[in-house]
């Protein structure tokens, strides 16, 4: 097989990459692991020695998801109050993914003033 027709598979420099690109987005370390939020608001981690991504997700959502791909999505114990939920980065079916994933984490944390100046941010193509 061609190199070119694998998949490559996002690690946490492709997070890392990803979620600095999105508008007002800063890394800050917290609870010995990368997170990374909007305006001061947290919409990302790097947990498990960065080899999953932890986001924003209505639990209604993330219930369905969870259920949906339980090899790729999990609720972490700590976090199950929480509208969280985990992905494993070996999982995702590449960049694109995790792009959407976290795109729409971005959008849950966004203040208004960042929604309303990107507000195709993220969305899916005919959106």
């Amino acid at each position: 097989m061609a190199a070119d027709t694998v998949p490559v598979m996002p690690d946490a420099e492709d997070v890392r990459r990803i979620a600095l690109s999105l508008p007002d987005t800063t890394e800050k370390i917290a609870w010995s692991m990368p997170t990374f939020r909007v305006a001061g608001k947290m919409f990302a981690t790097l947990p498990e020695e960065e080899t999953s991504l932890a986001v924003r997700c209505p639990k209604e959502e993330r219930d369905e998801l969870v259920l949906a791909e339980p090899e790729k999505f999990w609720i972490a114990a700590h976090e199950a109050q929480f509208a969280w939920v985990r992905a494993r980065l070996a999982a995702l079916e590449g960049e694109d993914e995790l792009r959407d994933i976290l795109a729409d984490s971005w959008r849950q944390a966004a203040p208004t003033r960042l929604l309303e100046a990107h507000p195709r941010l993220g969305l899916p193509a005919g959106d």
